[in-house]
């Protein structure tokens, strides 16, 4: 019998996924973790109202959803002050990621993004045959000014920038991400992976300017609302170029109740709010039990702090394991210099006091392995 060959792309491929997951480590480890504050969830849930319309769908759910989302895209159009045509729901950002290298990057396309910046988006460009060029963090931050200037030079089909950053949780000026969309290279689509927003100050994020096909940006319900689980996302961007994604994408992609969750959760304000200043007051916490422990606190504008833990990125990896032999689920970034740090989601209460039992003993066994 013989095997059918997969394609020489997929061939050259590793057989790897962008993060192990937490359920594969506690499987690997034979218990669960007593704190999951590793993956940036929101641990405090989604709206009350998201979970009864999600209740209440379950009961449709032998029906297919709407495979043009209709009301969520409405929805998301009127709250961001845009036309319907101006929105694209999706299977997360990972899964819209996913369509628009898709659309554009065919074998041997040159892509820039940041070394060590999300991963998934990386692990799309491999699939698809793209050439991806990096440049380094300035400052612990992504650099649209070097962003940009490689594209140029490159001739670069997309260029990958989240604002706020993962997983650093650096932020730009709403002011700085305009004059890089003033500088993008004829041709060159900057995904503006925005993931974060609702968390960070205001002024961050610039006007939405929907005539621009130079510019696509990316939200979620993973984060601030509380969905994760149930993978919606969405992009806006100009008509034309939302549009090319009906020539590729899983029609039936969202379940009905993924579609009914996030349409309630957008329509609560109130817990959205809530959330938020749970956030805030998490980071606050977060920053103070790592200066506690002699270790330095990143600025954040997203709902997890980054915490330098002084040293380089073997010492870094050294803590990470000790959290996790503690029962505390936590990540750090892949690259040099930033793999020196650690990266905590905001938790419950009892989250953070585990972390905060765990840490001193974490480090303690990493300084002693020196």
């Amino acid at each position: 019998m013989k095997t059918p060959r997969l394609t020489e792309l997929v061939q050259g491929l590793p057989a790897s996924v962008p993060f192990v997951g937490p359920e594969a480590q506690e499987r690997a480890r034979g218990r669960p973790f007593a704190a999951r504050i590793g993956a940036n969830e929101n641990v405090f849930g989604p709206s009350p109202r998201a979970i009864e319309a999600m209740r209440r769908a379950a009961g449709e759910v032998w029906m297919y959803g709407d495979p043009e989302n209709h009301d969520l895209r409405e929805a998301l159009a009127a709250h961001h002050r845009v036309a319907a045509e101006n929105v694209m729901v999706g299977e997360g950002i990972d899964g819209l990621l996913g369509y628009l290298v898709r659309l554009f990057v065919a074998p041997g396309d040159r892509v820039v993004t940041s070394a060590g910046a999300y991963p998934t988006f990386n692990y799309h460009v491999a699939g698809f045959g793209g050439e991806l060029l990096t440049v380094p963090y300035r400052d612990d931050a992504e650099d649209p000014e070097a962003l940009v200037a490689l594209a140029a030079r490159s001739g670069a089909k997309l260029i990958y920038l989240a604002n706020p950053d993962n997983p650093m949780g650096s932020w730009h000026a709403a002011e700085e991400i305009s004059r890089m969309i003033a500088e993008l290279p004829p041709g060159c689509l900057l995904v503006l992976d925005e993931a974060y927003a609702e968390f960070a100050p205001e002024g961050t994020a610039p006007p939405l300017e929907m005539d621009n096909p130079q510019v696509i940006r990316l939200r979620t319900f993973s984060k601030a609302y509380g969905l994760a689980g149930a993978r919606v996302g969405y992009a806006l961007g100009e008509a034309g170029l939302i549009a090319a994604f009906d020539r590729i994408r899983n029609h039936f992609g969202m379940s009905r109740i993924s579609q009914a969750g996030a349409l309630a959760a957008l329509h609560d304000e109130a817990h959205l709010a809530g959330v938020v200043e749970k956030i805030a007051s998490g980071r606050v916490r977060l920053a103070q039990i790592a200066r506690e422990n002699g270790l330095a606190p990143l600025p954040s504008a997203t709902n997890f702090v980054t915490i330098d833990c002084g040293h380089d990125g073997d010492f870094a990896r050294a803590v990470l394991a000790g959290l996790i032999a503690r029962d505390i689920f936590v990540r750090m970034p892949f690259t040099a210099p930033q793999d020196r740090c650690i990266r905590v989601t905001v938790g419950r209460d009892e989250d953070m006091e585990a972390f905060a039992a765990a840490l001193p003993e974490a480090l303690a066994q990493a300084r002693a392995g020196r």
